[in-house]
C-alpha cells in the first residue's frame, strides 16, 4: 500500500510533484485543469520534461488525475453529454503524456432520465471516450454517493456499465472512495462490515477490476447519499473502519489518495501517518 492525497498544480504541472513529498505523499492526485472549467493550459514538450524531472528529484513514479467536477455523460443536453465525453478522452490524452497511472471520473446524474436510460447513455458516452484510445492511462469509473441521482451509488450500477458487451474489450477499472461507498449505504464502521461490503463488491464488479482508493472519512451519516469528506477518524466512518479497511486483503495492495480537507498544512501529513500507523 502507498499512501498520498491530492495536491494543487498552482503556478505549473511541474509543481505537483514537490507539493505531494512536502506532506510525505509517496502517491498524489492532480488536476489536470481547473475542475470547474475555463482555459486549458497546453500540455507542452517543456511541461512534460520538466513534470518528469520532478517525479525523479522527488523519487515518485505514480500519480493519478482527476476529471473536472462538470462531467455528465448520462446529460440529455447534447453540449454537455458531447462535453464531457470529450473532457475525458482528452484528460485521457494528457495523462497518457505525463505518464499518469490512471485517470478517474465521477458519471453524473440520471436527472430526467430512468435509471436504465441513464446508464444506456453513460455506456454509449463511455465507447465514445474509449473508441481508438491507444494512450497508457487506465480510464476509472468512481464510486459516488447518489446525491440528486448521481449515477454510480450502487455496485450494480457500476457493473451494468463495466460489463456491457461493448465495453468489455477495454480494461477500464473502478476508484472506491470510501465516503462515497458509505453515505450510498455500503457500511465501512467496523471489520465485520468492511468484509461484508467488499464481498458485495466483489461479487457485483469483481476484485480485479478496483484500480485504487479515495481515503475520505464522511460527515455525512451512513446511508445520507451525501459527499461531505472528512479527516481520518473525524467522522462517522472512524478509526475502527478505517483500520479494517487499511488491512483488508485487497485494498491494503492498492495506492490510496486522501481527498480529505485541507483547512491545515498539518492535515495532509497527519492523515497520512494516521493510516500508515492503521495499517501496521
Amino acid at each position: 500500500m502507498r499512501i498520498g492525497t491530492h495536491v494543487s498544480i498552482a503556478g505549473g504541472m511541474e509543481k505537483a510533484p514537490g507539493n505531494a513529498a512536502k506532506v510525505g505523499a509517496e502517491v498524489f492526485q492532480i488536476f489536470s485543469r481547473s475542475p470547474h472549467g475555463g482555459p486549458v493550459k497546453p500540455i507542452t514538450k517543456k511541461v512534460i520534461v520538466d513534470f518528469q524531472a520532478e517525479m525523479k528529484k522527488h523519487k515518485l513514479d505514480t500519480f493519478y488525475i482527476h476529471t473536472p467536477y462538470f462531467i455528465n455523460l448520462s446529460s440529455v443536453k447534447n453540449n454537455i453529454y458531447y462535453g464531457s465525453i470529450s473532457v475525458v478522452r482528452e484528460e485521457l490524452e494528457r495523462g497518457s503524456l505525463l505518464g499518469c497511472k490512471a485517470i478517474m471520473t465521477h458519471l453524473g446524474s440520471f436527472g430526467e432520465l430512468s435509471d436504465k436510460e441513464g446508464l444506456e447513455r453513460v455506456v454509449k458516452a463511455v465507447g465514445k471516450v474509449m473508441n481508438g484510445y491507444k494512450g497508457s492511462a487506465q480510464l476509472l469509473l468512481e464510486i459516488s454517493a447518489g446525491a440528486g441521482r448521481i449515477v454510480g451509488d450502487q455496485f450494480e450500477e457500476i457493473a451494468a456499465i463495466l460489463d456491457n458487451k461493448s465495453l468489455k474489450k477495454y480494461k477500464i477499472g473502478v476508484c472506491f472512495d470510501t465516503c462515497h461507498a458509505f453515505t450510498a449505504g455500503y457500511d465501512l464502521r467496523d471489520k465485520k462490515s468492511v468484509e461484508a461490503t467488499m464481498k458485495k463488491f466483489d461479487k457485483a464488479i469483481g476484485f480485479e477490476k478496483l484500480a485504487m482508493v479515495h481515503a475520505n472519512d464522511s460527515k455525512a451519516e451512513f446511508g445520507k447519499h451525501l459527499d461531505r469528506h472528512e479527516n481520518i477518524g473525524e467522522g462517522h466512518i472512524g478509526l475502527e473502519g478505517f483500520k479494517a479497511l487499511v488491512q483488508h486483503k485487497v485494498l491494503s495492495k492498492l495506492d490510496w489518495i486522501l481527498e480529505t480537507p485541507k483547512d491545515d498544512p498539518k492535515d495532509d501529513p497527519k492523515n497520512i501517518a494516521l493510516l500508515k500507523k492503521l495499517a501496521k
